[in-house]
Protein backbone atom coordinates (compact mmCIF):
# COMPACT_ATOMS: atom_id res chain seq x y z
CA UNK A 1 0.00 0.00 0.00
CA UNK A 2 1.21 3.50 -0.84
CA UNK A 3 1.76 5.92 1.74
CA UNK A 4 1.02 9.51 1.38
CA UNK A 5 2.78 12.24 3.18
CA UNK A 6 0.82 14.75 5.01
CA UNK A 7 1.69 17.78 3.16
CA UNK A 8 3.76 20.53 6.35
CA UNK A 9 1.39 23.00 7.85
CA UNK A 10 1.92 26.62 5.85
CA UNK A 11 3.55 29.18 7.94
CA UNK A 12 1.60 32.00 9.28
CA UNK A 13 3.69 34.93 8.81
CA UNK A 14 2.85 38.77 8.82
CA UNK A 15 3.20 41.09 5.68
CA UNK A 16 1.55 44.34 7.78
CA UNK A 17 1.37 45.08 11.17
CA UNK A 18 -0.69 47.16 13.00
CA UNK A 19 -1.16 48.98 16.11
CA UNK A 20 -4.44 50.05 17.54
CA UNK A 21 -5.42 53.34 19.17
CA UNK A 22 -6.80 56.74 18.88
CA UNK A 23 -4.48 59.67 17.37
CA UNK A 24 -5.42 62.82 19.66
CA UNK A 25 -2.67 63.99 21.69
CA UNK A 26 -4.94 63.81 24.80
CA UNK A 27 -4.64 59.40 24.48
CA UNK A 28 -0.51 59.70 24.09
CA UNK A 29 0.61 56.77 26.13
CA UNK A 30 -2.94 55.89 27.73
CA UNK A 31 -3.81 51.68 28.35
CA UNK A 32 -5.51 52.11 25.15
CA UNK A 33 -3.28 52.90 22.76
CA UNK A 34 -0.44 50.30 23.76
CA UNK A 35 -1.02 48.80 20.18
CA UNK A 36 0.13 52.18 18.76
CA UNK A 37 2.77 52.47 21.35
CA UNK A 38 4.10 48.32 20.40
CA UNK A 39 4.24 49.82 16.53
CA UNK A 40 5.92 52.75 17.70
CA UNK A 41 8.69 50.66 18.86
CA UNK A 42 9.03 48.25 16.42
CA UNK A 43 9.78 51.19 13.70
CA UNK A 44 12.19 52.46 16.59
CA UNK A 45 13.77 49.39 16.85
CA UNK A 46 13.84 49.02 12.92
CA UNK A 47 14.34 52.20 12.28
CA UNK A 48 11.96 52.94 9.63
CA UNK A 49 9.73 56.15 9.55
CA UNK A 50 5.94 56.99 9.55
CA UNK A 51 4.45 59.14 7.22
CA UNK A 52 0.58 59.79 7.03
CA UNK A 53 -0.73 58.34 3.88
CA UNK A 54 -4.66 59.80 2.96
CA UNK A 55 -5.34 56.81 0.85
CA UNK A 56 -4.74 54.53 3.95
CA UNK A 57 -6.30 57.22 6.25
CA UNK A 58 -3.73 56.55 9.06
CA UNK A 59 -0.05 56.74 9.44
CA UNK A 60 2.30 54.00 7.72
CA UNK A 61 5.80 53.02 7.51
CA UNK A 62 7.31 50.55 5.38
CA UNK A 63 10.84 48.89 5.00
CA UNK A 64 13.58 45.73 6.20
CA UNK A 65 12.80 43.68 9.51
CA UNK A 66 16.08 42.88 10.72
CA UNK A 67 16.54 39.08 9.15
CA UNK A 68 15.75 41.19 5.56
CA UNK A 69 12.31 40.82 4.98
CA UNK A 70 10.13 43.40 3.50
CA UNK A 71 7.22 44.48 6.27
CA UNK A 72 4.84 47.31 6.26
CA UNK A 73 3.59 48.96 10.06
CA UNK A 74 0.12 50.81 10.14
CA UNK A 75 -1.56 53.41 13.14
CA UNK A 76 -5.09 54.00 11.81
CA UNK A 77 -6.05 57.50 12.15
CA UNK A 78 -9.91 57.23 12.08
CA UNK A 79 -10.21 56.52 15.98
CA UNK A 80 -10.66 53.38 17.98
CA UNK A 81 -13.72 52.54 16.86
CA UNK A 82 -13.36 52.84 12.91
CA UNK A 83 -9.89 51.37 12.66
CA UNK A 84 -11.32 49.17 9.84
CA UNK A 85 -11.52 51.35 7.71
CA UNK A 86 -7.89 51.76 7.60
CA UNK A 87 -7.10 48.21 7.45
CA UNK A 88 -9.17 47.33 4.70
CA UNK A 89 -8.01 50.22 2.68
CA UNK A 90 -4.15 49.23 3.06
CA UNK A 91 -5.38 45.45 2.51
CA UNK A 92 -7.24 45.95 -0.72
CA UNK A 93 -4.25 48.56 -2.08
CA UNK A 94 -1.28 45.60 -1.65
CA UNK A 95 -3.84 42.98 -2.24
CA UNK A 96 -2.70 40.94 1.45
CA UNK A 97 -5.58 38.41 2.71
CA UNK A 98 -6.56 38.69 6.15
CA UNK A 99 -4.11 36.16 7.46
CA UNK A 100 -1.07 38.23 6.22
CA UNK A 101 -2.14 40.70 9.07
CA UNK A 102 -0.99 41.24 12.48
CA UNK A 103 -3.02 43.49 15.02
CA UNK A 104 -1.38 44.48 18.39
CA UNK A 105 -4.04 45.62 20.85
CA UNK A 106 -4.72 46.25 24.44
CA UNK A 107 -6.51 43.67 26.59
CA UNK A 108 -7.83 44.13 30.34
CA UNK A 109 -8.56 40.30 30.33
CA UNK A 110 -4.92 39.41 30.68
CA UNK A 111 -2.98 41.74 33.44
CA UNK A 112 -0.37 43.77 32.91
CA UNK A 113 3.31 42.21 32.16
CA UNK A 114 1.52 38.84 29.67
CA UNK A 115 1.18 39.23 26.29
CA UNK A 116 -1.01 36.43 24.31
CA UNK A 117 -1.04 35.79 20.20
CA UNK A 118 -3.73 34.20 18.58
CA UNK A 119 -4.07 32.81 14.62
CA UNK A 120 -7.74 34.16 15.04
CA UNK A 121 -10.59 35.03 17.56
CA UNK A 122 -13.68 36.91 18.07
CA UNK A 123 -13.55 40.61 18.79
CA UNK A 124 -13.55 39.87 22.82
CA UNK A 125 -15.70 43.01 23.10
CA UNK A 126 -13.18 45.33 21.48
CA UNK A 127 -14.32 47.65 19.36
CA UNK A 128 -11.21 48.16 16.94
CA UNK A 129 -11.24 44.45 16.69
CA UNK A 130 -14.98 44.88 15.66
CA UNK A 131 -14.52 47.14 13.26
CA UNK A 132 -11.42 45.56 11.69
CA UNK A 133 -13.32 41.99 11.59
CA UNK A 134 -16.66 43.98 9.90
CA UNK A 135 -14.49 45.58 7.22
CA UNK A 136 -12.39 42.26 6.20
CA UNK A 137 -15.58 39.83 6.36
CA UNK A 138 -13.44 37.57 8.76
CA UNK A 139 -12.04 36.56 12.17
CA UNK A 140 -9.23 34.43 10.80
CA UNK A 141 -6.39 37.14 11.31
CA UNK A 142 -3.93 37.00 13.76
CA UNK A 143 -3.76 39.29 16.61
CA UNK A 144 -1.17 40.05 19.69
CA UNK A 145 -2.97 41.15 22.51
CA UNK A 146 -0.99 43.00 25.46
CA UNK A 147 -2.34 43.05 29.34
CA UNK A 148 -3.27 46.51 30.39
CA UNK A 149 -5.75 44.95 33.56
CA UNK A 150 -9.01 45.14 34.96
CA UNK A 151 -10.38 48.36 36.36
CA UNK A 152 -11.07 48.23 40.28
CA UNK A 153 -14.23 48.79 41.72
CA UNK A 154 -13.68 52.39 42.44
CA UNK A 155 -12.73 52.93 38.71
CA UNK A 156 -15.09 52.41 35.70
CA UNK A 157 -13.67 50.96 32.96
CA UNK A 158 -13.87 53.72 30.34
CA UNK A 159 -11.48 55.70 32.45
CA UNK A 160 -9.25 52.82 33.12
CA UNK A 161 -8.83 52.41 29.51
CA UNK A 162 -7.95 55.79 28.76
CA UNK A 163 -5.85 56.45 31.83
CA UNK A 164 -2.32 56.45 31.72
CA UNK A 165 -0.13 53.63 33.61
CA UNK A 166 1.22 54.29 36.75
CA UNK A 167 5.03 54.11 37.26
CA UNK A 168 5.20 51.24 38.30
CA UNK A 169 3.40 49.53 35.73
CA UNK A 170 5.14 52.18 33.23
CA UNK A 171 8.72 50.30 34.23
CA UNK A 172 7.03 47.01 33.38
CA UNK A 173 5.37 48.18 30.18
CA UNK A 174 8.62 49.07 28.95
CA UNK A 175 9.90 45.60 28.71
CA UNK A 176 6.99 44.15 27.89
CA UNK A 177 6.93 46.37 24.47
CA UNK A 178 10.79 44.45 24.31
CA UNK A 179 9.17 41.16 24.54
CA UNK A 180 6.20 42.69 22.24
CA UNK A 181 9.03 43.32 19.35
CA UNK A 182 10.77 40.26 19.89
CA UNK A 183 7.79 38.43 19.64
CA UNK A 184 6.98 39.93 16.38
CA UNK A 185 10.57 39.40 14.93
CA UNK A 186 10.18 36.19 15.65
CA UNK A 187 6.89 35.88 13.65
CA UNK A 188 8.58 37.14 10.90
CA UNK A 189 11.22 34.14 10.59
CA UNK A 190 9.51 31.36 12.37
CA UNK A 191 5.63 32.03 11.59
CA UNK A 192 2.65 33.05 14.22
CA UNK A 193 2.34 29.87 15.63
CA UNK A 194 5.86 28.75 17.11
CA UNK A 195 6.17 32.82 18.18
CA UNK A 196 2.59 31.52 20.12
CA UNK A 197 4.31 28.30 21.63
CA UNK A 198 7.01 30.85 23.11
CA UNK A 199 5.76 33.98 23.68
CA UNK A 200 2.68 33.52 25.56
CA UNK A 201 4.66 31.23 28.37
CA UNK A 202 6.58 34.47 28.69
CA UNK A 203 5.65 37.40 31.32
CA UNK A 204 7.18 40.93 33.21
CA UNK A 205 7.29 40.86 36.63
CA UNK A 206 5.71 43.90 38.33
Amino acid sequence: MRMTQASPTKLVIPQLIVGLGNPEPKYYKTRHNIGFDVVDAIADSWQISWKENRRFQGLFAEGLAPHGSKIRLLKPLTYMNRSGQSVRALTDWYNFTPQSVLVIYDDMDLPIGRLRLRLSGSAGGHNGIKSIISHLGSKDFPRLRIGIGKSDSKQETVNHVLGKFSPTEAKAIAQVLQLAVDAVEFSLKEGIEKTMSIYNNRSVAI
